[in-house]
């Protein structure tokens, strides 16, 4: 439906036809939260909502972007580098063409569509969604000769340098390798990574946007930052170690003496054990013991809430509820944290009931109601016929 609804909306706005589309998916984390900037382990998987790309060159000399989720478009002419305008979100797309540019990858006039069905600010990598589309789209029609992973470090640096934004490597990384009921166990500090089963079977990937705005997650996110630096320099008196991650929790536990702020402490102590967290998940998943993977869930989020501080009376409320509910084996929040998504693992037949009850449960303690979807996991980006 969507690629028929672009291709028609793409001859209006352009009045013509497109020469190519594309799909690139969304990404959840399932556990590993708040470590990739400690050097951590992660386990994302790329899920079956995203965004959607036709396009075509043009020969207007300008650069034309514009979405079916946004009033606000863009029209300049090609030129050797581009620059940020305010929040606006075709910045991503923007940014990403200047990177090819200072890359020395020039090409003419241009017409992009957008569409995507990601909830915008909800924690699922909308950006990470559009930057790698935007691409791997235009590596493809121009034969630029990227490979996945020059896209994925390109979209990171549009991220870094074009956007202003620290981010890391996890969300281009899960929506360009993402692959079909398939998790992965990414080392964020050497760039390895493992694919690992995730075969659902009776049980349902669902996704809970608490439609809480990440106000206060860039401004912790940071401070968090700083925090886990502390908590190395302190450890760096005894340990040589590059990061947190390094670290065991027996080692941490050994020398809890070098970290006098109970704050700090409970920051690191996260870290370590959330890293642990992906290794058993891994291990678990691989013997297809999916509902003790689901307990770990549980303990990451509770760590999340309890150490790391960064969940909220809209997260807990779905965790809370979920852990109550007889057919739901795991929940946990995704993402930053303070608003954003939360995800749970729930029978298929204990679903409907699920969904409707916990509606009603969050809307009746927090005021407004939450929106909940049922996912799948799914393939990373890729081109579709036209």
């Amino acid at each position: 439906m969507f690629p028929e609804l672009l291709k028609h909306e793409f001859e209006r706005f352009y009045n013509r036809k497109p020469a190519g589309i594309y799909f690139c998916p969304g990404r959840v984390n399932l556990i590993g939260e708040h470590i990739d900037y400690n050097g951590g382990l992660v386990m994302p998987c790329a899920i079956n909502m995203g965004t959607y790309l036709v396009m075509a060159p043009n020969e207007s000399g300008k650069i034309r972007i514009r979405s079916l989720n946004f009033e606000d478009h863009l029209e300049i002419p090609v030129t050797d580098r581009y620059n940020k305008t305010g929040g606006f979100w075709y910045n991503y797309p923007l940014g990403v063409i200047d990177r090819f540019s200072v890359g020395g990858q020039c090409f003419g006039g241009i017409d992009l569509l957008y569409f995507g069905n990601l909830p915008i600010g909800s924690g699922l990598s909308s950006s990470a969604s559009i930057e790698i589309l935007t691409a791997f789209a235009l590596n493809d029609y121009f034969q630029l000769g990227y490979d996945r992973l020059g896209l994925v470090k390109l979209a990171k640096e549009t991220e870094n340098h074009f956007i202003g934004v620290n981010s890391g490597v996890m969300d281009p990384f899960a929506v360009v390798f993402g692959s079909k009921d398939t998790a992965m166990v990414l080392n964020c500090q050497t760039l390895n990574y493992k694919p690992v089963s995730f075969q659902l079977h009776n049980h349902i990937l669902a996704i809970i946007n608490t439609h809480k705005p990440h106000k206060l997650a860039e401004s912790k996110y940071n401070e968090r930052v700083r925090e886990c630096g502390i908590a190395l320099a302190l450890l760096n008196q005894i340990l040589p170690v590059e990061n947190l991650c390094q670290v065991t929790p027996c080692e941490l536990h050994m020398h809890q003496h070098l970290i006098s702020d109970i704050t700090i402490y409970k920051r690191a102590l996260h870290v370590v054990e959330e890293n642990e967290r992906v290794i058993k998940a891994a291990a678990l998943l691989e013997a297809n013991n999916i509902c003790a993977f689901g307990k770990l869930m549980y303990q990451s989020h509770y760590s999340l809430k309890e150490l790391y501080e960064v969940s909220g009376i809209e997260l807990d409320t779905i965790v809370e509820f979920s852990e109550g509910w007889e057919g739901v084996i795991g929940a946990r929040m995704t993402g930053a944290g303070f608003g954003g998504c939360a995800i749970a693992l729930v029978e298929k037949d204990a679903f409907p009931a699920y969904s409707n009850a916990l509606v009603d449960f969050y809307e009746d303690r927090i005021g407004y109601k939450p929106s909940i979807y049922q996912s799948a996991v799914s393939d990373g980006v890729s081109w579709l016929p036209c």
